[in-house]
């Protein structure tokens, strides 16, 4: 055999077997299969309207569909435990200010570590907390409820979602500012908290714009201050919490997407960049204007110093409210 026909014989073999051989330029494109996105709480709140919202427009440019799983439990302990361990490369889970700024002061002991356990991969959008009452309640305005709650100390109460909650902190950080004390009912899940304060057996609750607006806007609930910088668009009539005697006070959910630590660092780039995309496009930012969110879809740097910024703030809270698991 000559040894021009050798060469022909081994380079077609050599082919053959590239098709064969997995080389590190012949992997498999992520993601080869479907996006799970957990969210750790139940639904009907506005964790699940911001994870729906990122997932419908994540699904159009990432290749394949992004869907939402709810797993409530724990303060969102149970969720985020499971996502910890996940290691098929195609599990994120939704983080916000209770599962990484609140719960690491909050438990003795966790069953994750929010930092070491996952990977930020982006903010996704920010919520104001909404300051409302049941229209039985005769406050019209903040002032009238402070008022309100000092000449019925321990007799009025309020609902959240569950100890930690965003919910529970924002009227925790409302009480502390305002020198005021009001019984806190815990739910689980802002769903079951809403049935009982549309009802009327709540008299009062602070939840994300996006879960009550419709219920504000026909008159189920009456709005008493926004914890916004600036009023809300949605809302013109109704003034902050600043504007109400308390300067500077400002309470704002987040909510943005990780990944478990063991995920690829290539995934988690390209997961990032495609997520960016995601909240900035024009359909998520009009999605969410309408539930009075804020679209973010930022970087992995800037998530996790915005996740160090949080937990200095909320320790703080948290410690001065002492507030405890259920």
């Amino acid at each position: 055999m000559n040894l021009i026909h050798r060469r022909h014989l081994l380079g077609g073999a050599g082919a053959a077997l590239a098709g064969l051989i997995p080389f590190p330029g012949f992997a498999q494109a992520w993601p080869a299969k479907p996006i799970r996105f957990v969210v750790p709480f139940a639904p009907g709140g506005s964790s699940e309207i911001i994870a729906r919202a990122a997932a419908g427009e994540l699904a159009k440019s990432i290749g394949q569909n992004v869907f939402v799983d709810n797993k409530p439990g724990a303060s969102g302990n149970i969720a985020m435990a499971e996502v910890a361990r996940a290691d098929d490369q195609h599990t994120v889970i939704l983080g916000h200010i209770g599962t990484l700024a609140v719960n690491p002061y909050m438990f003795d002991r966790l069953p994750y570590d929010p930092i070491k356990d996952f990977k930020p991969v982006s903010l996704l959008a920010k919520v104001p907390s909404l300051y409302v009452v049941h229209p039985n309640v005769p406050a019209q305005n903040l002032r009238e409820f402070i008022a309100l709650v000092k000449a019925r100390p321990g007799n009025m109460n309020y609902g959240s979602a569950g100890n930690g909650s965003a919910g529970h902190l924002a009227m925790e950080y409302l009480k502390m500012t305002a020198g005021i004390f009001i019984t806190h009912i815990p739910y689980k899940g802002t769903g079951p908290q809403l049935i009982d304060l549309l009802a009327g057996r709540l008299e009062a609750a602070s939840v994300g714009a996006s879960a009550i607006l419709q219920h504000i806007k026909t008159g189920k609930l009456r709005c008493i201050a926004t914890g916004s910088s600036q009023r809300l668009p949605q809302l013109p009539d109704v003034p902050t919490v600043a504007e109400q005697g308390f300067p500077g006070f400002e309470m704002t959910q987040w909510y943005g997407m990780l990944a478990p630590a063991s995920m690829a660092q290539a995934n988690i780039d390209k997961l990032a960049a495609e997520t960016q995309k995601a909240m900035k496009s024009q359909a998520a930012v009009d999605r969410l204007n309408q539930d009075a969110a804020l679209a973010v879809g930022d970087t992995p740097a800037q998530f996790a110093q915005f996740i160090a910024q949080e937990q200095r703030r909320w320790k703080q809270v948290v410690e001065r409210a002492k507030i405890k698991p259920e």
